[in-house]
């Protein structure tokens, strides 16, 4: 094994299962560390090792990282997130990690602009990239000067913890008054200072496009444009359910002018939204680490994980930019979000099927690494019921700290 070509995934998610491959079908070793409910990318045949990933604070898990690889001979191995979390952690202690490991984040200093949104819209502001109407609210009364259209959206600033608003990633509220409902309902789980009240753009995934790419110090290496064409569930989508590389110049200029403005290093995913009032496209996100259909940039030629990996040994890496019309499919979640798009009339059946014509590129289904896509409900299910089961174990040990008197 060269130890110095090497690759330390955090997190089995289908993300990590996606720079397994990636890597491993180019012969780079891939370990895997994750916790047990997640565990897709431990089922690939290119996955040599999983490893347990800790519970603890970000002490404990950058100490237990440092461990892996003094224990195991890793010294230069490249680190991947797979979450905004975990890029973030591997962000803010890209130094200490550095001592062994080549990590493939941006240092804190960058990644922050990205990881956090009050900051994204502030960069947005300052170059002149245009964005949703978004508010700050600190109190009830702060709400009334929210002055937007309804339905709008409340959102978390950023995921650093784990509840039903960051896992629903976005709530919808129908007027002033469920605003306030919810609003209050967000200050139980987060601070005030971390939700965010935003317009809420029209329109369903055929709206939603993005700026995917490959970055050096802030210019722009390897890139596509693709639209996400449909989402699950539909309205406020975990995760794409199909995409497809378009030509869209208008969210280029605007995305490299972010990225250079941070000097971003790194593979990146820049979110937009067509807005047919104005017909411009507003940003809502930027995402610092793999995004779930980085498959279809291998599909039209653009290897994202792999380039990285590359340009991490320090490997030229030629520029380039993918070609329109090629799609990426992931069948589990995407037949429900047709069914529901047919059902809303936005969509029929000749569409989705005509939708599905090659060059396709599925997000588990593969004739050289057939067990995950296998895998995908059961462990969709598992890690529901663990989720669950964690959720009541947790209740019942509150209930007993706190006993209810009578």
């Amino acid at each position: 094994m060269n130890k110095t070509t090497g690759a330390l995934v955090l997190d089995g998610n289908l993300n990590g299962l996606s720079i397994a491959r990636s890597l491993g079908r180019h012969g780079v070793p891939v370990w895997v560390v994750s916790p047990p409910n997640i565990r897709l990318a431990s089922f690939s045949r290119y996955t040599r090792r999983t490893l347990p990933w800790p519970v603890g604070d970000d002490e404990t898990q950058v100490e237990y990282l440092l461990e892996i690889a003094a224990r195991n001979n890793l010294d230069q191995w490249v680190l991947f997130p797979t979450s905004d979390e975990s890029a973030a952690l591997l962000a803010r202690f890209h130094s200490k990690l550095s001592s062994r490991f080549r990590v493939s984040t941006p240092t804190w200093d960058v990644l922050r602009w990205a990881y956090d949104k009050r900051l994204t819209y502030r960069l947005a502001a300052d170059q002149k990239v245009d964005c949703p109407a978004t508010f700050y609210p600190l109190t009830d009364a702060d709400l009334e000067g929210v002055n937007c259209e309804f339905p709008a959206i409340l959102k978390p600033a950023t995921h650093s913890s784990i509840n039903r608003l960051t896992e629903d990633k976005a709530w919808r509220v129908a007027n002033r008054e469920e605003l306030l409902v919810r609003y209050r309902e967000a200050r139980e789980l987060m601070p005030a200072d971390l939700i965010l009240v935003q317009e809420m753009i029209p329109g369903s995934g055929g709206s939603q496009f993005s700026f995917a790419a490959l970055c050096s110090e802030g210019k722009t290496i390897a890139s596509l444009t693709a639209r996400r064409t449909r989402q699950y569930p539909i309205d406020f989508g975990y995760s794409s359910s199909f995409v497809e590389t378009m030509d869209v110049p208008e969210i280029v200029a605007p995305s490299e002018r972010l990225l250079s403005a941070i000097g971003y290093t790194g593979i990146v995913e820049v979110e937009y939204k067509f807005d047919l009032r104005d017909e411009r496209y507003k940003l809502l996100d930027i995402n610092p680490r793999l995004w779930t259909w980085s498959p279809l940039g291998g599909r039209a030629g653009m290897d994202f994980p792999y380039l990285l990996w590359k340009m991490m040994q320090g490997m030229r890496v030629t520029e380039q930019t993918a070609p329109a019309g090629v799609r990426w499919v992931r069948m589990s979640t995407d037949v429900p979000a047709a069914f529901q798009e047919i059902l809303r009339g936005r969509l029929n059946l000749h569409s989705y099927l005509r939708s599905l014509r090659a060059p396709l590129q599925f997000a588990l289904v593969s004739a050289d690494d057939p067990l995950p896509g296998l895998m995908d409900l059961p462990i969709f299910a598992f890690k529901h019921i663990y989720n669950a089961y964690t959720g009541l174990r947790k209740n019942a040990a509150a209930s007993r700290r706190c006993p209810v008197k009578s």
